[in-house]
């Protein structure tokens, strides 16, 4: 008798192609099959004028926060002729992030990692509520915080808003800046084919994003999600999923352990 070994789990990854590379030779790595399904589409956003006024933004911060690596990329892109916003963190502001990946872009852009700020390695989630159990003993009267994040397909300034609730309460002056835009990706006939034999197929979905959910999702109705496995990386998420009708999700701490061991979970 012979024994077929089994096939590697498939594994869609559905980040943005500027950011899916970093995920794929970990999973590569543990066994998975990946197929990299770019969800959304980043684009930069700010007129010459709006970086001028950002850059000013920065300088009269005691704080700037960066939703994601990315927010922090496309601000340093878009403040390219402004070189005076990176020495404005040597010593007289902080950078907030919530995660290793964008306080790694910061130190990239020559933010020194003294000056940055982030959850600790004991977070059980990385969000706005993990970083202000370590920025809230920084915050004071008075004071001015930048928040810069991405925008929707309108324009508009996209994401929570419980951080700045949170700064406003404390009676903090709170900017709030969008350094790209995120647009869902539309699903033309071909990728709706893939996403059904993705389902069909057992693949376990890897989502980083709401926003990559909703936007696959609303475009395939017809699908039964129940059966989908689904990855998230918050249980934000996996409460978007459930209003799709997913039933199999698995959310992933912090790390990429927890992350390769939820999808197993699932494979």
């Amino acid at each position: 008798m012979t024994f077929q070994a089994k096939p590697a789990p498939h594994v869609i990854l559905t980040r943005p192609a500027q950011d899916a590379a970093a995920w794929v030779e970990p999973l590569q790595d543990a066994g998975f099959n990946v197929s990299v399904f770019p969800l959304l589409e980043l684009s930069a956003l700010m007129s010459e004028d709006e970086a001028d006024k950002t850059a000013k933004l920065v300088l009269q911060s005691q704080a700037v926060m960066f939703v994601s690596a990315n927010a922090v990329r496309f601000l340093a892109a878009a403040l390219i002729n402004f070189p005076a916003w990176r020495k404005h963190f040597e010593h007289a502001a902080r950078a907030w992030c919530t995660g290793p990946g964008t306080a790694a872009a910061l130190q990239a852009c020559g933010i020194p990692s003294g000056q940055i700020d982030q959850p600790s390695d004991q977070a059980t989630l990385l969000d706005s509520e993990s970083l202000w159990q370590v920025v809230s003993p920084q915050v004071s009267k008075g004071m001015t915080v930048l928040i810069v994040r991405g925008a929707d397909e309108t324009g508009a300034i996209a994401g929570r808003h419980w951080l700045t609730q949170q700064l406003e309460n404390s009676n903090v002056h709170v900017q709030a800046v969008a350094a790209y835009r995120r647009m869902a990706v539309v699903l033309g006939p071909e990728q709706k084919a893939k996403v059904m034999a993705f389902n069909q197929n057992g693949a376990v979905w890897l989502f980083s994003s709401s926003a990559a959910i909703e936007g696959l999702m609303s475009q395939s109705p017809a699908l039964d999600w129940s059966k989908a496995k689904v990855v998230v990386t918050h249980p934000r998420m996996a409460e978007m999923a459930k209003k799709f009708g997913c039933l199999h999700i698995s959310i992933a701490s912090p790390g990429i352990r927890s992350m390769l061991a939820s999808i197993k979970s699932l494979a």
